[in-house]
């Protein structure tokens, strides 16, 4: 059987492990006690390692508060946060997308819609290369250059001409790519756009891309991260926790500044440290500035009504948001999320008055 036949082979077994990691460990899954408050949220995977520890960590708090989190990908949390033809079971009392909502998405919730940041994190490049002596460095026309699908071999001259004294692998590059729509790849095309003019007039920023050149795909961030820990060859991209959760390696990217830069919580921090939020709290960053920005980051938001027809709910939910964004920023740095800026804190804060019944 060929490498490639292989490499499928594992994927769709890889795949479907990785699938049901997420529905059996993805969410939190706390009985609700009698006459608990039961709070739904379903989206992104992204800040869902987060998001766990934050919903595990309240309900010891508050025992009368549940909250049950899907992490089923930021472009099924924001459908199932607008609503509209869905039956009961799938409608929430909150979203996540790491894509934020359009204004066109908003128009479609009557009820009003408020974007809260909740944290940050960095995009890594994650690779399996057994036996390589060193870090991979990746220059942003090599990155470019992978998820195009013109640079398909792992001694490139181009892969090589920033590798200088690394001995690369004589072996085909096995590219790993969300198959649902996903804040993750949008952040990953946002940057791809902002540094690349054939990705700009072929692609632009999306949440699903029909990606050149045959990637293998995965549901979620944990599905690509896993596939790419099973898969020889293999490089990715994810939301930084989930590398180190699964002792990925990750690669340095060429910034703005024209530095190799590695996927850490200080080199995140740095490219977001300085940002100031629209009134509309929603805010890009597709090629920071700084000598030592890491390149590819991206904030992650909650998606709450502004009228709940629940004024109890209403209060909780902005009790429990609070809650994240103040003591709950303590427990991102160990899981490979950034703890938000104070400016950023305060401005989502404050929105959390316009959230009521």
């Amino acid at each position: 059987m060929s490498t490639r036949k292989t490499l499928l082979s594992l994927a769709v077994l890889v795949v479907a492990l990785a699938g049901h990691s997420l529905s059996a460990q993805g969410q939190t899954t706390v009985k609700a006690p009698p006459g608990a408050i039961l709070i739904k949220g379903a989206g992104a995977t992204f800040p869902s390692l987060l998001y766990e520890q934050w919903f595990q960590q309240y309900h010891k708090l508050r025992p009368d508060v549940v909250v049950r989190y899907e992490p089923v990908g930021s472009g099924l949390g924001v459908e199932r946060f607008i609503g509209v033809g869905l039956e009961e079971e799938k409608l929430v009392d909150f979203g996540a997308s790491d894509a934020a909502m359009s204004d066109a998405e908003m128009a479609k919730v009557e009820r009003g819609v408020r974007l809260i940041p909740m944290t940050a994190g960095g995009v890594a490049l994650a690779y399996n290369l057994p036996g390589l002596e060193g870090r991979l460095k990746l220059s942003r026309a090599a990155y470019s250059g992978i998820f195009l699908g013109k640079i398909r071999n792992w001694n490139d001259p181009v892969i090589r001409d920033c590798n200088p004294g690394l001995r690369l692998p004589k072996l085909t590059i096995a590219a790993v790519a969300r198959s649902d729509s996903s804040g993750t790849t949008f952040a990953l095309t946002k940057h791809l756009d902002a540094v690349s003019p054939e990705w700009r007039q072929r692609y632009g920023p999306q949440t699903v891309v029909d990606w050149p050149g045959g990637p293998m795909r995965a549901k979620g961030n944990e599905g690509v991260a896993t596939l790419i820990k099973h898969s020889v060859g293999s490089i990715g991209y994810v939301e930084f926790g989930f590398a180190q959760k699964l002792g990925l390696e990750t690669a340095a990217l060429e910034n703005k500044a024209g530095n190799y830069i590695v996927p850490s919580f200080e080199n995140a921090m740095a490219a977001i440290a300085s940002t100031e939020l629209p009134d509309n709290l929603r805010v890009f960053l597709p090629d920071p500035e700084g000598p030592q920005s890491y390149p590819v980051v991206t904030l992650s938001w909650v998606l709450l009504y502004r009228n709940y027809a629940d004024s109890k709910k209403a209060e909780v939910i902005r009790e429990l948001i609070r809650w994240c964004l103040y003591e709950g920023q303590r427990f991102s740095s160990d899981l490979g999320y950034i703890s938000l800026p104070p400016q950023i804190v305060a401005k989502a804060a404050a929105a959390l008055s316009a959230i009521g019944p």
